[in-house]
């Protein structure tokens, strides 16, 4: 039998990595471009990259992590709620479960079979996915989430400062808007990919919001007709 291949899996990790990745491009590309809309040297670009990865870095990692904790503590209140239940009204608990199998189709003699057995097998197993949504493969890690959005967003954010160590500096927005571009292509196509989502989808959806993105940090640049030495 041939295996089929799922995705849901990685959707935790992928997700925050996708947005770190992106948010380095886009965030660190955007500072250079508007810094370097009132510059015109070389260091101040540079400097403002290099501070706009620590701090974006730090901020995505601890934002994941706090985000992703709330949910994991409500999906354990949830599963607290639960077990009192379970052991406090078995058989309401088990006419639940019983309703929501009816209502994906089953027959009231067939889904009564099914709760049960399911109920014998692990009753808070079957709630928890049935009745909750939860599952192991969707549950909320927050450590993970945050590892990948931090590390994702250094690696993301250090591809605009790399360009910016080595475009001249007369050119340096329209040299980092090109690049982030082809960075921002490559990030959906790698995402859609992993993910085994549409590739043109993902890489229109994440050019367009780019392009605004550096277009008005370019123009806050070039509105406050600044420079920088």
């Amino acid at each position: 039998m041939q295996t089929e291949d799922h995705y849901a899996h990685r959707s935790g990790w992928l997700r925050a990595a996708v947005l770190g990745a992106n948010d380095g491009i886009l965030s660190t590309a955007s500072l250079i471009i508007g810094v370097a809309a009132a510059s015109t040297t070389r260091e101040p670009i540079i400097l403002a990259g290099v501070a706009g990865i620590v701090a974006g870095a730090l901020s995505m990692a601890a934002g994941e992590y706090v985000s992703v904790s709330s949910q994991s503590d409500i999906e354990k209140a949830d599963l607290e709620r639960e077990i009192n239940e379970l052991e406090t009204m078995p058989d309401e608990e088990l006419h639940e479960l019983k309703r929501i199998y009816i209502d994906r189709g089953l027959t009231e003699a067939t889904a009564l079979e099914v709760a049960k057995q399911l109920t014998a097998h692990n009753a808070l197993e079957a709630h928890a996915r049935d009745e909750l949504g939860m599952h192991e493969i969707t549950q909320a890690k927050p450590l993970q989430a945050a590892f990948s959005s931090g590390a994702a967003f250094t690696v993301g954010g250090g591809l605009p400062v790399l360009v910016a160590f080595i475009a001249p500096v007369a050119y340096m927005e329209y040299i980092q808007y090109a690049s982030a571009l082809l960075f921002l292509i490559v990030l959906g196509a790698v995402a859609a990919k992993t993910g085994g989502s549409s590739m043109l989808a993902a890489i229109l959806r994440i050019t367009l919001w780019g392009t605004l993105a550096m277009v008005a940090t370019a123009l806050i640049g070039y509105l406050f007709n600044t420079t920088l030495i």
